[in-house]
């Protein structure tokens, strides 16, 4: 019994945490442009399955928090279920007050606007999240100043030498010694742009860093990029950097930019055969990390939080009908060409992808509880 309930507090408690936050704000970008384009909402819901409890607003909207805590949905009136499937017979039989207030009868470029503001609000909290532990923490950085160079390395074939200075890794600025080891290590196998200044001059080079398994703190096995160098760190190398309100903007749009592009170099490279499936992850993976990251601190738990976030703003806008991508893709079809797509064809796409996005959550649940449990990809 006591195990049970620290396995719940350890673990299932931030996990719910971190999802409840992330949902919330998801669904409330949608809610808020939709209320701003005059639609109709039926239910805004906090989870999945039964309602727990619920309350009614004076607009009409059915606020609940449900039973299964693994993600959330606005429904709009005349939407047949969570995923706004419209619901012809309902369309059609509204009075003329309510029709012009329904989420299908709205132009194109509405419909749009509402599909986008959920990925967009998560995004805009990663921001918010990141600018605020920037201005508030600051960040320690070394000199990034290349140290040792080992032989017959990455590094090394390519020119790399002892006393060069990094400068940016493709197109990132380098500020310290840190971000040079996280812009190598989240390249794994792939070509990197190095600029550095070696005397008065400055030079580039590419390289492919190694593909090397490492563990993490907690014993996790990490794939990582590495090209073979590194540098002794002393005491007064580390410094406190505290950047202004304006430059901190421009850093964690940088910093967003970054996740973004390797979070798509990561989901191109299962398409290449360079893919570690180990490193996918389903929500009892996401509620391990959680619950490790908490052990950390309260900033680390808000941090994670953050990129989280990102990560399932960009996974939304995925082409995948039942995503926000696939409505996103019929609208922009219709924007083109003039007219909606068939309803034949639009049940078809949602059909396909409701099998995608099972298959893919089936996939990662048993990649979680089976094969990291035996140890079968290690």
């Amino acid at each position: 019994m006591f195990e049970f309930i620290y396995w719940l507090l350890s673990y299932v408690v931030p996990f719910l945490a971190v999802l409840t936050v992330i949902v919330f704000v998801h669904e409330m970008g949608h809610y808020l442009v939709a209320r701003w384009n005059g639609i109709a909402i039926q239910t805004f819901s906090v989870g999945f399955g039964r309602e727990l409890f619920g309350w009614d607003d004076q607009h009409g909207t059915r606020w609940r928090i449900s039973a299964i805590p693994l993600g959330g949905y606005v429904r709009f009136v005349g939407d047949m279920d969570a995923a706004s499937t419209p619901d012809r017979e309902v369309i059609a039989k509204a009075d003329p007050e309510l029709s012009k207030r329904l989420f299908a009868n709205k132009n194109v470029w509405q419909r749009i606007s509402v599909v986008l503001a959920g990925p967009v609000a998560n995004v805009i909290l990663t921001f918010v999240i990141l600018y605020a532990l920037l201005l508030g923490y600051g960040r320690y950085t070394i000199p990034p100043v290349v140290g040792t160079v080992i032989a017959e390395s990455p590094a090394a074939m390519a020119g790399l030498e002892p006393g060069d200075i990094i400068v940016s890794v493709d197109g990132y600025t380098v500020r310290g010694f840190e971000d040079f080891q996280r812009l190598v290590a989240t390249s794994p196998e792939r070509p990197v742009t190095i600029e550095l200044e070696r005397g008065s001059r400055l030079e580039t080079l590419v390289l492919v860093p190694e593909a090397t398994e490492v563990e993490d703190r907690f014993g996790n096995a990490q794939r990582i990029g590495r090209i073979g160098v590194s540098r002794d760190v002393a005491e007064a190398d580390v410094t406190l950097y505290r950047p202004s309100p304006i430059e901190a903007i421009g850093m964690t749009s940088e910093e967003i930019s970054f996740i973004v592009q390797r979070t798509a170099a990561f989901l191109g490279d299962f398409f290449v055969g360079r893919g570690d499936v180990e490193q996918l992850g389903g929500p009892v993976k996401v509620a391990k990390v959680s619950g490790e990251v908490a052990t950390l601190g309260i900033v680390a738990l808000i941090n994670l939080t953050a990129l989280l976030s990102l990560n399932i703003g960009i996974f939304n806008l995925l082409p995948v009908p039942m995503l926000d991508g696939g409505h996103l893709m019929y609208y922009l079809v219709e924007a083109v060409r003039g007219r909606p797509l068939s309803t034949k064809v639009q049940e078809i796409g949602f059909r396909i992808g409701f099998a995608l996005v099972l298959s893919l959550m089936v996939f990662t649940l048993f990649n979680d509880t089976v094969f990291a449990h035996l140890g079968i990809l290690r």
